[in-house]
């Protein structure tokens, strides 16, 4: 098939959607399709095999990482050239409404998928009030998609409930390769703990952004003696939380990829993931086949993806912070319960590969396409 994918997000940047996304585009490639990616300019003309094309755009205001690229007729060009099968549109906001558009007037079927939980997102930007309106937005453009996607059964429920239609599941994938238990290293874990390799060691991987609540960190990190903790990522909040984190034995480390980042994962002793707002949080299956033991808010598609007490720790998010520093302690305390974990989370993890996932979506486009036939 031909699949015309366009997204708000792609490479050069570094988050969820784009791993998921590079993963899915190599596997589409690997097995015979043909991908066109339409995306936000970044610098990058092809991944894969799979031919992307850069729309020029600015930077948003209070995210200036994310890139706003406003649909323009020269889409359509490449659309007319490229003959996709299938539209498959992520998150549409802006970009993702040009595929929409095409997919009416060059009457292409068109599948959606929901990666990014925006409702959330308003509150920690002071933008609570618009999030009635966001969902009817989010509803009339969903609802025009002959099939849409969630990564979490969390999700899937909460889009069905908001009036969004003909939703289903689009299962998780990890790479089991780059993130391995075998990658702990010394090292690494000397880095992370900028020289006390000896102390407990809490690692958080992710941007560095206001609704993924990294502040609920810091009482968990103060309440555990000598403990260090590595922040891998960046973002619009950094500065803020350089000066949240003041006084605390807190790394800022950047950005990780690849090998490097498995190795941070692989030698953490436990990975802290505090946000309420995450549709599958891929993170954590990361995290999970480096058999990095896992504390996680009990919130949207997490639960999916970590049973407390056997692969994980979750804890109450709505609550104090007695739930996270109770289940980060026992964790660390606890060392032949925490090996357990780690193997567990290890072969959670192994379930579920990139190849089995793309299968699933290849599946899913066919059965669109036939509908429309």
């Amino acid at each position: 098939m031909r699949i015309a994918l366009f997204t708000e997000t792609f490479l050069p940047k570094v988050d969820g959607i784009v791993t998921r996304l590079r993963h899915t585009v190599d596997h589409l490639q690997r097995n015979g399709d043909q991908v066109l990616v339409l995306c936000p300019e970044g610098g990058i003309t092809e991944h894969k095999g799979a031919r992307v094309y850069g729309v020029s755009g600015f930077p948003l205001p209070l995210y200036p990482e994310l890139k706003m690229s406003l649909p323009r007729p020269a889409i359509g060009d490449e659309l007319e050239k490229f003959k996709p099968d299938i539209i498959h549109v992520v998150n549409p906001a802006v970009l993702g409404l040009a595929g929409i558009f095409y997919s009416k007037v060059l009457n292409i079927p068109l599948v959606a998928s929901y990666h990014t939980h925006l409702p959330q997102y308003l509150q920690h930007y002071g933008l609570g009030m618009l999030e009635g309106l966001l969902w009817e937005l989010l509803k009339g453009a969903h609802n025009q998609a002959a099939l849409n996607l969630c990564t979490s059964t969390a999700m899937v429920q909460e889009l069905s409930a908001h009036g969004i239609e003909r939703v289903d599941l689009w299962q998780r994938g990890v790479d089991t390769e780059t993130f391995h238990p075998s990658l702990a290293s010394d090292e690494m874990r000397k880095r992370l703990s900028r020289g006390y390799p000896e102390s407990p060691l809490l690692l958080y991987v992710g941007r560095l952004s206001a609704e993924k609540e990294i502040e609920r960190i810091k009482p968990i990190l103060e309440a555990i003696p000598g403990a260090r903790l590595a922040l891998v990522g960046d973002g619009p909040h950094r500065q803020a939380l350089q000066e949240y984190f003041i006084g605390t034995n807190t790394n800022f480390v950047g950005y990780l990829q690849g090998r490097e980042l498995g190795s941070a994962f692989a030698s953490a002793d436990a990975f802290i993931f505090p946000s309420r707002t995450e549709t599958l949080g891929l993170v954590l299956l990361e995290a999970m086949a480096a058999g990095c033991p896992v504390v996680a808010a009990r919130s949207g598609g997490i639960p999916d993806i970590v049973t407390s007490g056997v692969n994980g720790f979750l804890f109450e998010p709505q609550v104090d912070n007695k739930s996270s520093i109770q289940a980060t302690m026992s964790l660390l305390e606890q060392k032949e319960e925490r090996e357990n974990i780690r193997q567990n989370a290890r072969k959670e993890a192994e379930r579920w590969g990139w190849s089995a996932a793309t299968r699933q979506l290849q599946n899913y486009y066919r059965q669109v396409g036939m509908g429309n036939g």
